[in-house]
């Protein structure tokens, strides 16, 4: 919630299998001039309530901009996509994103770690700790799962195999940065932002420093907020 240029309010919850109720859930006993929906579900707010939308990607855009004026690329790792966009005066340029597989996604993230026994903030700790990385082959969710458990099977140490896979999702998204141009200042958002072994891995691979909000969660959800404004001019 945005109010007088001012971010005021936010909430974050768990989608579920009910995106619609929750969204409704979070829009109770609230008090809004105007709405604007965006992200995978956007259109099913659009039919329940009229509200016009806005692209993931200019949601980010606008978000990651209004919280680091001098933006120029932004790299969002969600949980069911990721996408890079470069930035000049303000103004989307460019931008590549991978939405087809839950590789490079936090989806995967959360696959592995299940698999290896821990929780999403155990996963990014205890891959520092590797002194070496477990090479991972596939991509692919469900055959990295399997590979994952024939690695376990063959006694490599968990933590080798988490920085393994923190590395493969790394390179996933270093190869959209590639395509794209990554220009300094990088503002990286989305739920993997919280992770501390992908935000180190980007940034000795990218040679610079990201910056990453507080709350790097609603960063798309703040830039719809934002359109709002900007379109009716207040």
């Amino acid at each position: 919630m945005v109010e007088n240029g001012r971010l005021v309010n936010y909430r974050v919850v768990d989608t579920g299998t009910e995106p619609l109720l929750r969204a409704e859930e979070l829009l109770k006993g609230d008090r809004f001039d105007r709405l604007v929906a965006t992200g995978y579900g956007r259109h099913l707010l659009r039919e329940r309530l009229g509200t016009p939308v806005i692209t993931e990607i200019k949601a980010h855009a606008l978000g990651a901009q209004w919280l680091f004026a001098d933006c120029r690329t932004v790299i969002d790792i969600g949980g069911q996509d990721s996408k890079v966009i470069r930035l000049e005066n303000g103004r989307q340029m460019n931008f590549e994103m991978n939405d087809r597989c839950a590789a490079g996604t936090g989806r995967f993230l959360e696959v592995m770690a299940t698999t290896l026994g821990w929780t999403l903030n155990e996963f990014g700790a205890a891959a520092l700790k590797a002194e070496a990385a477990a090479a991972i082959n596939s991509m692919c969710t469900v055959f990295s799962e399997s590979e994952v458990i024939s690695l376990i099977a063959k006694g490599v140490r968990k933590e080798k195999i988490a920085l393994g896979l923190h590395q493969s999702i790394v390179s996933r998204i270093l190869a959209l940065a590639g395509r794209v141009g990554v220009v300094p200042p990088v503002v990286f958002c989305g739920g993997v932002a919280r992770n501390p072994c992908i935000r180190a891995l980007l940034e000795q691979r990218l040679d610079t420093r990201l910056e990453v909000p507080e709350e790097p969660q609603i960063v798309g959800a703040l830039g719809a907020a934002l359109s709002a404004t900007i379109n009716q001019g207040g």
